[in-house]
């Protein structure tokens, strides 16, 4: 069953169209990753499904109905989370308090007391750093803060941009074992990556995005088989 369905979503940026008439869906249950160049258009087209950009054209429909322009605490609510690129940790709050922050839609403190307690789990290097103020974690550890303090939120649909990015490899492993556990959990993920091998590795299904437009989409092992897509993004030449 669709939990995410996109259908023709544009974005634009004064007369710039960022995100040409996207068509994209993310069924219930999936690891669906979304991989492209810089500037193709992902973090534009995150933006507009989590109701921080308006769309310009086109529906985002999310557990069978439209939610195109609602704002994005709205859809927290309703289980849609987004963990930005960048991470957006509170620098100042300590890695516990960052944690809570993540429930604050939630009105059950005995269950946020119990998902703080497998956050913590989950992360052993937060529980060491519990009472530490987030702004000195290393970007590794905010990484993981931020994914911690999103699960907090207990999401239906997990969606998560470039978790990767400037983290050194053994903590991209790190984080791409947390994102195959949470989805084995049942987590249904939509994943912005720029290790395409690794999104694809992880993932079920695809969507390859060039200048603001899906290019090629299907099962994540047919992606990662694709001339194109190995030539393009996992450094290889093309057959």
């Amino acid at each position: 069953m669709s939990l995410l369905e996109i259908r023709g979503l544009e974005v634009r940026y004064g007369g710039i169209r960022a995100v040409k008439g996207v068509d994209l869906e993310v069924n219930e249950g999936e690891l669906v990753c979304l991989i492209g160049a810089n500037g193709a258009g992902k973090t534009s087209t995150l933006k507009a499904i989590c109701g921080m950009l308006p769309a310009a054209a086109g529906t985002v429909s999310y557990a069978g109905r439209t939610i195109t322009g609602l704002p994005s605490f709205r859809l927290v609510r309703e289980g849609l989370v987004l963990v930005p690129e960048g991470r957006g940790i509170f620098g100042q709050l300590t890695v516990a308090e960052n944690l809570s922050m993540g429930a604050f839609a939630r009105n059950d403190p005995a269950g946020v007391k119990r998902d703080l307690e497998k956050m913590l789990a989950l992360f052993p290097r937060l529980a060491e750093r519990s009472t530490q103020s987030a702004g000195t974690l290393s970007g590794g550890e905010q990484q993981m803060l931020a994914l911690g303090r999103a699960l907090m939120s207990k999401p239906r649909l997990l969606v998560l941009d470039e978790p990767s990015m400037g983290l050194a490899p053994l903590m991209v492993q790190k984080i791409f074992e947390v994102v195959r556990k949470i989805a084995a959990e049942g987590v249904t993920i939509l994943l912005v990556e720029q290790n395409a091998r690794l999104a694809l590795e992880a993932a079920a299904r695809g969507y390859v995005m060039e200048s603001g437009a899906i290019m090629l989409a299907g099962a994540a092992r047919e992606l990662l088989a694709d001339p194109r897509v190995r030539e393009a993004y996992l450094g290889e030449e093309a057959a």
